[in-house]
């Protein structure tokens, strides 16, 4: 952790010829200012100017002119880059002129949310598990949809032909503060997943932000091209993103235990109770629903105990990674957003006692048609999704008007772009 201070010692005595400024647009994509290191003392103390017209889910043409300011706190080198004349990056929250913070940064939105919820007594740890393809590229360098190789679930080289790459991948991140947790070979041809040890909940975010960018980077330094679509291959498993929440009272997780506390059971239903409405945010593009319900991406809202086919499971462990995971969510999203609604539905769940129904351990992977037909499915399209989030109030509760307002006029975009995540 650096102060401003330190930051600019830090810049001035090893090298720095390049500072990165990294801020993410509501739709999850990392967008990026370069500076001088002789201009970093002003962006912290007024920020550095930007046109908020161009960046989706900001403001609109009358009212152009945003700053951001980088927190030193996230300060890392990028590995990749030359060691001599470094280039280092950090994170920034998003300002008006007068230095006022602005409503739609979604990582100051989810920032607030941690404080309040500490000034409650609650507290949170969060780990990620993401998951995504490698693909080889043609003579151009263009991607194609062939898989980097043909392995399965865990599998070893030479098979698993991207074991190399994992490894530069997770060697890349510890050399930036990033834990990985383990790695592995996924399900499908050329899929991979990477975990990553927990941490607080604005750090874990700014991770999944860091891993989305060193495995496209990565993948791109051995000739591959790395996809985080939710779908890439019609008849292959798809990418998810499983997120992890430790919830803490006094110091207590209070998922520990083999009957869990009541504020954890009702944490747990609000986010049951809330699911379908924030589905167009944890599965934001029509591809996101050609996952659901396919291989072991849930089907139905349900939770239970280490059950892999539920939305919600419990898996084993002891006191310090006891914990819910999440399994719908995937990588197309933006993970300020995602943890925030989940956060927020938990913590009305808790403030409203909401009652944890009975855990359904079926195997939806396998279940008769008779044993499912009273349970509640996820939505199967982006608009099913949005008719639910229209018709609840849990969106209009949580989201500040001008995000609102935003989406209110935009209500026919998704974000099926580039992006450069997907």
């Amino acid at each position: 952790m650096y102060t401003e201070q330190e930051a600019i010692q830090y810049v001035r005595e090893n090298d720095v010829r390049f500072i990165k400024l990294f801020f993410t647009d509501f739709y999850g994509s990392i967008k990026s200012i370069s500076i001088q290191p002789s201009e970093l003392e002003r962006a912290f103390s007024k920020g550095i100017t930007f046109d908020a017209s161009s960046v989706k889910g900001f403001l609109g043409y009358a009212e152009s002119d945003l700053f951001i300011v980088p927190d030193p706190s996230t300060l890392a080198v990028l590995p990749w880059r030359p060691q001599s004349g470094r280039v280092v990056r950090f994170f920034c929250s998003v300002r008006y002129p007068d230095g006022t913070p602005f409503e739609v940064d979604t990582r100051k939105m989810l920032s607030e949310l941690v404080e309040k919820a500490r000034s409650k007594g609650f507290d949170f740890n969060v780990g990620t598990e993401c998951e995504f393809y490698l693909f080889k590229c043609d003579e151009k360098g263009n991607p194609t949809k062939e898989p980097y190789d043909m392995a399965g679930y865990c599998d070893l080289a030479p098979r698993d032909k991207g074991e190399n790459v994992r490894r530069e991948i997770c060697l890349t991140l510890e050399q930036m503060g990033v834990h990985p947790e383990a790695s592995y070979h996924e399900e499908g041809p050329g899929q991979n997943e990477v975990d990553f040890k927990y941490s607080d909940v604005l750090n874990a975010a700014d991770n999944l932000q860091t891993f989305k960018i060193v495995v496209k980077t990565i993948a791109a330094r051995n000739g591959l091209f790395a996809s985080f679509m939710p779908k890439p291959l019609s008849d292959k498993p798809g990418n998810g993103l499983h997120i992890n929440i430790s919830l803490y009272k006094d110091g207590k997780n209070l998922f520990a235990g083999d009957n869990f506390s009541d504020e954890a059971k009702s944490f747990l239903a609000g986010i049951l109770f809330r699911t379908l409405e924030i589905a167009p945010f944890t599965n934001p593009i029509p591809n996101s629903y050609m996952r659901l319900g396919t291989f072991e991406a849930p089907k139905y809202i349900s939770w239970s105990r280490q059950n892999r086919s539920q939305l919600i499971r419990i898996p084993s462990g002891d006191e310090e990674a006891a914990r819910m995971e999440f399994r719908a969510s995937d990588p197309a999203g933006n993970p300020y957003i995602d943890l925030y609604l989940l956060l927020s539905a938990g913590l009305e769940g808790i403030e409203k006692h909401y009652e944890l129904p009975e855990a359904t351990d079926i195997d939806f992977f396998n279940a008769d048609p008779e044993e499912t037909r009273f349970m509640i499915r996820l939505p199967m399209s982006l608009g099913e999704a949005k008719k639910y989030c229209e018709k609840g109030d849990f969106i209009y509760k949580v989201f500040p008007k001008m995000l609102l307002d935003f989406l209110g006029k935009n209500e026919n975009e998704t974000a099926e772009i580039d992006r450069g995540e997907i």
